[in-house]
């Protein structure tokens, strides 16, 4: 079995050595783990650094968003016909050793799509961005018809029918909503698993704000609207 780990990068030379080799070599169930970094047109040596220690590297000539790097890397998890993919951040704030945790409902197949949810444990999380991911869980609710606790996580892991299934047009951050409203319209299964996450003041820095949460519910209406999404 071929684990992709998919690991959208921007402006990450601080960080994405030291996510690279925390990754395990070794996983329960899993021959082969290859670490795919998806450089998002980064103007530091993003790109350069994570040549070391990853199976393959791609780069957009300019930052088209999170939805952008990560519809990339599951292209690429397609190509090398991966049996599961996890999506982890560059920035350091997500706990490799989840990702046994994390695989494991598909390998047993239990589910097609495990969200890594930081709600459970939310100590050291600012409440700025408990609220934002609250208000998300709601937005992402109305418009999908599904619940989780922490839509916005950006550690999941998909089965090889999620990456066939999934058809995102995303390019920003409604990406972490869209792949779970998919997953809800094609009927797949969706378990939650609690992740560790490591909260430094450079991670905080990083991913949304509450006032970006107006723009990314518009595109996601928008996406919802265009008939794509039945």
């Amino acid at each position: 079995m071929k684990l992709a780990i998919i690991i959208p990068a921007f402006n990450e030379e601080g960080s994405i050595e030291k996510v690279l080799k925390s990754i395990p070599k070794k996983l329960k169930g899993v021959d082969k783990v290859l670490p795919i970094v998806i450089d998002d047109g980064s103007i530091d040596n993003t790109y350069e650094l994570a040549k070391n220690g990853s199976h393959y590297v791609a780069m957009h000539v300019i930052n088209l968003g999170l939805g952008a790097a990560l519809c990339t890397g599951f292209a690429a998890a397609r190509k090398i016909n991966c049996d599961i993919a996890v999506t982890l951040d560059g920035d350091g704030q997500h706990n490799p050793e989840d990702i046994q945790n994390l695989i494991d409902p598909i390998i047993n197949k239990k589910a097609d799509v495990v969200i890594g949810t930081r709600m459970t444990d939310t100590k050291g999380m600012p409440p700025i961005k408990i609220f934002g991911n609250w208000m998300m869980n709601v937005m992402t609710l109305l418009i999908f018809r599904k619940w989780s606790s922490d839509t916005q996580s950006g550690m999941r892991a998909l089965s090889k029918l999620a990456l066939q299934k999934l058809d995102l047009h995303s390019v920003g951050y409604e990406i972490s909503s869209e792949i779970i409203g998919e997953a809800h319209r094609n009927r797949l299964r969706i378990k939650e698993v609690p992740i560790e996450t490591i909260y430094t003041d450079y991670s905080n820095a990083k991913g949304q704000s509450v006032i970006n949460a107006v723009n990314i519910f518009t595109r996601l209406l928008t996406i919802k609207m265009s008939g794509k999404k039945k």
